[in-house]
């Protein structure tokens, strides 16, 4: 077998997918039961749970086990059944939204978790929109069935109705709340039932599989019940969507599963239904130096990828930060020199790790769609290619307009070195945005809330440094691309300048902004930045 036949094969067993949802629907709890089921773990961590219960294990930082919520994207790999999983446990939180977008690009495919009780909410739409502007294709998980929801028609006609994709039901769930006791397989027509005991969340679910038509079937179901679920599946049969792996990743239709990840209901069957289904890394498009468009092959192509996150502080006993970078053709080898396409350096990746829960692994070897850890002292930022040839850049990852702004300032002034040094840290995250004003003045901006308590939380933790906080009256903003000399701004807009020098303004209200839009006819005003 040629070098190029087992690279081939490699990346043939890849599967990485980030995870998507609105908060609290229960996507960390399914990342925690993919490391159980893998056999990473003996015994599921609960998210949210008593005192005195496991933190979930992609959970990392002392403030998300605190909440009992994702505020960073985590990165976890792992086999199940002869599969890599590559696994991407982002936040669900909207204030964390840039970090889960950022996130998304390193993706291959995405699973979309839904509450069977709340349907689509307005995060899962976001995220699911920029799915589709990134061209990734996406799986279903309605979660919750072990309690009383809504009726799973109507979940999947909301599906289709908000996210304008067509879905396909791969199984068909037996009862909800209590009475939910199993799922139904439609390709095999089997039926899949569950025993619950007080374990079933932290171990592994007893399932007991028979015939739709079987005698078993009809045993545990009343008449009426079983006359139900046959007319049910005979519905989806009759007025349902049809389905194939071509339709699915060209993002026509996303396949449906119902389960509750809480008590491994119906979790065993998605998983091994997704590693069928998910699709292993492919061509990525780039851009030569030269502004020419190209595809990068995983396979023919030799080693590449980019950096879609920086993280400090992952551990305290090395305090350092860690460049997450996905690799997106060629072999990885340890010590291997690449060439960081920004910088026109050459750059050694000699510590590269894995991680799970904060531990790190070292890493000797890599393939495309497995993401790596490597120590940054200063040489990467979000967004950086790195190759062997150093002439091309992967497509740009998004910035989004900030609507919140405020001041922070050390509470005592001798910690002023200190905060500086967190800040950096913080805005080479991408954690928080830095905006300038004429006379040097910095204001700090977020997307929502939630950043700037986790920011005044990180300082405080991680670099030991109190801060005052002053919020600001501005609501929105907006980059500005045109000449600036000839720009005309109104008295309550301010012009300040990101980290990277482009201009921006920042408004007080929207009203401020579309007057100032309206104003400047030949200027472009955009919301997201490439």
């Amino acid at each position: 077998m040629t070098e190029k036949d087992l690279l081939k094969k490699e990346v043939e067993k890849r599967r990485t997918f980030a995870i998507i949802s609105h908060p609290d629907a229960g996507k960390t709890t399914l990342t925690e039961k993919l490391l159980l089921y893998s056999g990473m773990l003996t015994t599921a961590g609960m998210v949210k749970g008593r005192k005195g219960r496991k933190a979930a294990a992609s959970d990392w930082m002392a403030m998300e086990q605190e909440r009992g919520i994702s505020i960073t994207s985590s990165a976890m790999q792992f086999s199940y059944k002869d599969v890599i999983i590559n696994v991407l446990d982002t936040p669900g939180h909207e204030d964390f939204s840039e970090d889960t977008y950022r996130t998304l690009t390193a993706a291959d495919c995405a699973i979309m978790v839904i509450d069977a009780s709340k349907g689509v909410e307005k995060q899962t739409l976001k995220l699911f929109e920029v799915c589709r502007l990134r061209e990734i294709p996406v799986l279903t998980f309605i979660n919750k069935m072990d309690l009383y929801g809504r009726n799973p028609i109507d979940l999947m006609s909301e599906v289709e109705n908000v996210l304008k994709i067509d879905s396909y039901a791969m199984n068909w769930p037996i009862g909800s709340g209590k009475e939910f006791q199993g799922i139904v397989d439609r390709r095999k027509k089997q039926c899949q039932f569950f025993l619950r005991t007080p374990k079933s969340g932290s171990q592994k679910t007893d399932i007991f599989t028979y015939p739709l038509d079987s005698a078993e079937t009809k045993s545990k179901l009343s008449e009426m019940e079983y006359k139900e679920l046959l007319e049910e599946i005979e519905l989806l049969e009759l007025a349902g969507n049809s389905f194939s792996i071509k339709d699915f990743l060209a993002g026509k239709v996303t396949p449906v599963f119902f389960a509750s990840a809480l008590i491994n209901f119906g979790v065993e069957f998605f998983f091994d239904a997704f590693i069928h289904l998910a699709p292993c890394p492919h061509k990525r498009k780039a851009n030569l130096i030269d502004g020419m468009e190209i595809e990068i092959d995983p396979v023919k192509d030799p080693f590449s990828g980019y950096v879609f996150k920086l993280q400090a502080n992952m551990d305290k006993r090395h305090r350092d930060s860690t460049a997450f970078i996905r690799i997106c053709s060629g072999r990885f080898e340890k010590d291997l020199v690449v060439k960081n396409t920004r910088l026109k350096k050459q750059i050694r990746l000699s510590r590269p790790h894995g991680m799970l829960a904060g531990q790190r692994t070292t890493i000797e070897i890599g393939y495309p769609g497995d993401i790596i850890g490597v120590i940054n002292p200063s040489f990467f930022s979000i967004g950086d290619t790195i190759s062997l040839s150093g002439n091309f850049n992967f497509k740009p990852l998004p910035q989004f307009q900030p609507e919140l702004f405020a001041r922070i300032q050390p509470k005592d002034v001798g910690k002023r070195k200190a905060f500086d040094k967190g800040v950096h840290q913080l805005i080479e995250e991408g954690a928080i945005q830095m905006l300038k004003t004429d006379q040097g003045d910095l204001i700090f901006a977020a997307v929502g809330q939630l950043q700037f308590e986790v920011m005044q939380y990180r300082l405080k933790d991680e670099y030991k440094v109190e801060t005052i906080f002053t919020p600001l009256s501005y609501k929105c903003s907006a980059w500005i691309l045109g000449d600036i000399k000839t720009f005309k701004k109104s008295t309550t807009s301010r012009l300040v300048k990101d980290r990277h020098d482009h201009p921006m303004v920042i408004f007080d209200s929207t009203f401020d902004k579309q007057y100032t839009i309206d104003k400047n006819p030949d200027h472009r005003f955009v919301d997201v930045l490439f």
